[in-house]
């Protein structure tokens, strides 16, 4: 795009992507990591996340979560967090762990 970057090849864990609702969904049953659909990033200066109706998702290199701390306090594992779509509440999608990651150990 002429602004930001696109991801893609990401995997999602704890829920998965509903394309038709454009959003956050529950995982079907049996069913552990679901693909993600292309991230727009788009960079944008001093951006706050809204109160409701996303979900602040980390994305971590690997399945494994933990890392050694970096300076920054986070596992060199993480990556970023994305903000992405849902209506439920932020807390619903922590409980269940949800996370993106880049690659599966399989």
């Amino acid at each position: 795009p002429k602004v930001g970057c696109y991801i893609h090849g990401l995997f999602l864990e704890g829920a998965r992507w509903d394309a038709a609702a454009g959003q956050l969904a529950e995982s079907h049953p049996k069913e552990l990591y679901t693909e993600m659909a292309v991230i727009w990033l788009v960079p944008v200066p001093n951006c706050k996340p809204p109160e409701s109706g996303s979900y602040l998702c980390p994305i971590y290199k690997t399945l494994t979560r933990a890392g050694t701390l970096s300076t920054t306090g986070h596992s060199t594992n993480y990556v970023i967090a994305v903000e992405i779509p849902t209506d439920k509440p932020e807390k619903h999608w922590i409980k269940r762990g949800t996370a993106l990651i880049c690659a599966l150990d399989f």
